[in-house]
C-alpha cells in the first residue's frame, strides 16, 4: 500500500516507513505532508543535482521505532522531518554533501561514513547545523 504512495517523482512512503521490517510505524497526514515538502524541496533537487538515486536508509520513525534504533527522544524523524540516506553512488557522496551543505532549506546537515543525516523544517527559519565527518 505505501508503495503506491508517491511523495514526489523518485520518492515513496514506504521508502521512508520501511514497513517490512516496521509494519506499525505509519505516519500521520501531517508527518506525510512533512515528508513531501522534504522531498519535493530538497531530495528531488538533490537527486537531480548528483545525477543518481538517492537511497533512504531512515525516514519517517514512530516513537517505537525511534526508540529501536537509538534516536534521540526529540528527534525531526519523528515529525517526518528528516532523513539518513546515502547516494545509490558512492563517488557522488562529496556532490551530495556540497549540495546540501549550499542549499538554503537544508535545517541539519550531520555526515558519517558513507551517509548523511539532512533534515528541514516547514514551518521554521532552517538552523543551517552543518557538521562534517559527526558519525564516526
Amino acid at each position: 500500500m505505501m508503495d503506491d504512495i508517491r511523495l514526489s517523482p523518485h520518492f515513496t512512503l514506504a521508502e521512508f516507513c520501511n514497513p517490512g521490517r516496521y509494519p506499525a510505524n505509519v505516519p500521520s497526514t501531517q508527518q506525510v505532508a512533512n515528508l513531501t515538502y522534504g522531498c519535493l524541496m530538497l531530495l528531488e533537487p538533490a537527486r537531480e543535482t548528483i545525477g543518481c538515486p538517492i537511497i533512504i536508509n531512515s525516514g519517517f520513525r514512530n516513537p517505537r521505532v525511534n526508540a529501536l534504533v537509538g534516536g534521540i527522544k526529540n528527534s525531526q524523524h519523528l515529525l517526518g522531518q528528516a532523513a539518513d540516506i546515502r547516494p545509490k553512488d558512492p563517488a557522488q557522496f562529496q556532490h551530495l554533501v556540497a549540495f546540501l551543505k549550499a542549499h538554503t532549506l537544508t535545517d541539519q546537515l550531520l555526515t558519517g561514513n558513507g551517509w548523511l543525516h539532512i533534515s528541514w523544517s516547514p514551518f521554521t527559519p532552517p538552523r543551517h547545523d552543518v557538521r562534517i565527518g559527526y558519525y564516526k
